[in-house]
């Protein structure tokens, strides 16, 4: 899997593009369960990233991933911020410069479990590891289909409506919270969504 500078730059430009354009939709999620924040605060993190595009599109994947985790962690704020800094400085860590799917798979391994330790949390606790959590599942087992890892994505998150939260702020609402899609799954989702969709371009 070589990435190549120009795809590099549509990864990036595509991943922020998807997160910017749901910042309504990502802020009424979060509205209904948690402080209303989740949309702006990913807006306002993924601009900035895509505000770094020229030197993030240039440089290897590993040092990409790292720096563009950096800037979630400064400008996305309250707890995703963290966690999706995590998970992307976790990733660039784990990924070698020219990385093949079995190094991205052990990556996104460590990553997730890096997200894990770093909220105290795991799957089924109404959060996005819930999204991350089976697609790290699926491709170690060998799952390389595009349209199955999104299919995928979007069962996991569709699957948090009916959960209680367990973690994080909508925890606060008890049985309240059940009825509602999480709003970090749904962020997540897009994500994955957005690197199957360049991925598949350039296959």
């Amino acid at each position: 899997m070589n990435l190549s500078e120009a795809m590099q730059r549509e990864l990036i430009t595509t991943v922020c593009e998807r997160i910017v354009a749901a910042t309504e939709e990502l802020t009424d999620l979060d509205r209904a369960i948690g402080d209303g924040d989740h949309g702006l605060n990913m807006k306002r993190g993924f601009e900035d990233v895509l505000s770094k595009l020229d030197q993030l599109a240039a440089k290897p994947p590993p040092g990409a991933l790292a720096d563009a985790g950096m800037a979630l962690v400064m400008k996305v704020g309250g707890a995703a911020g963290p966690l999706y800094g995590t998970l992307f400085m976790s990733l660039g860590k784990a990924l070698p410069e020219s990385p093949t799917l079995d190094d991205l798979t052990t990556a996104l391994d460590l990553a997730v479990a890096a997200v894990q330790r770093r909220g105290k949390s795991t799957a089924g606790q109404k959060t996005m590891l819930d999204v991350w959590v089976p697609i790290s599942g699926l491709l170690a087992a060998g799952e390389s289909d595009l349209d199955t890892v999104r299919r995928r994505a979007a069962e996991a998150a569709d699957a948090t409506v009916p959960m209680l939260a367990i973690r994080g702020r909508a925890s606060f609402l008890g049985e309240r919270s059940i009825g509602h899609m999480d709003p970090g799954a749904r962020s997540s989702q897009l994500i994955i969504e957005a690197t199957c969709d360049v991925m598949e371009g350039w296959s």
